[in-house]
């Protein structure tokens, strides 16, 4: 359902609810200027991913791959968490919203003070790296000083694995634990929010389908349309800051 007074609508939705679950997508970090991957004209469209594979295999691979987040390395660290964060920070402090699903490997929804527990990052998270092996975590300020010193990452120093930053690359398993809190949340949610996502890469766009089947209200708040959209109970293409702050109250 489609909504003159969106804002208002999903006010009310929220109202209502008890148990809510926001899942966020690109879109929402789009609007603190972090460039979306996959849509038309994405970085993925503008360069060739480079597989899990690939970056276990060829040392050539695991340089190219970061080289490529080093450049986008000052991107998302100026980035900060705008209106939509900040609402639905807000949201999670009023206890109206139980968990956050995201899509998004920026870390913004902790920054914007989400405690980390509440948070349910699907594809990773981009501001850190860990040792494939052992887990060891490393900062990306370090690394980069290493590889414009040295034109590489080195192994792990506890065991010698591969270094890598704490995303779900291209071919790579999803997190096991961060999936199975996805399912236990949707399952219990009795409205689900989609914020900014084109609910096109599966399996986490599984979720909203799997909310609403089992008996939530869905709400998608996105600027183009989904394949949700026609099982919705209320779709916004508008932008998320404005309609979400304006339905919670947040500047």
């Amino acid at each position: 359902m489609q909504s003159a007074n969106g804002a208002a609508e999903l006010k009310r939705l929220l109202a209502e609810a008890k148990h809510v679950v926001v899942f966020t997508g690109a879109g929402i970090s789009t609007e603190s200027g972090i460039p979306d991957f996959r849509s038309p004209g994405g970085i993925w469209q503008q360069m060739t991913p480079i597989y899990f594979d690939e970056f276990l295999a060829s040392q050539e691979a695991r340089n190219e791959t970061w080289r490529r987040r080093f450049a986008m390395q000052d991107i998302f660290k100026a980035a900060a968490p705008n209106r939509g964060h900040r609402a639905v920070d807000a949201l999670v402090r009023r206890g109206k919203v139980s968990c956050v699903i995201t899509q998004n490997i920026d870390g913004l929804h902790e920054t914007s003070g989400i405690p980390r527990d509440k948070i349910v990052e699907l594809h990773g998270n981009t501001t850190y790296a860990t040792c494939l092996d052992c887990g060891e975590r490393y900062e990306i300020a370090d690394l980069r000083a290493i590889f414009e010193r040295d034109g590489a990452v080195p192994p792990c120093d506890k065991c010698l694995g591969h270094v890598k930053t704490a995303t779900v690359s291209f071919g790579q398993a999803m997190p096991v634990l961060a999936m199975q809190r996805a399912q236990q949340e949707t399952l219990a949610c009795d409205l689900f929010i989609v914020l900014g996502s084109s609910l096109v890469v599966y399996p986490a766009a599984g979720f909203p389908q799997i909310a609403k089947e089992n008996g939530a209200r869905l709400v998608i708040v996105n600027r183009e349309e989904t394949p949700l959209d026609r099982i919705a109970d209320l779709v916004l293409h508008a932008p998320i800051g404005d309609t979400l702050g304006e339905a919670v109250g947040v500047n």
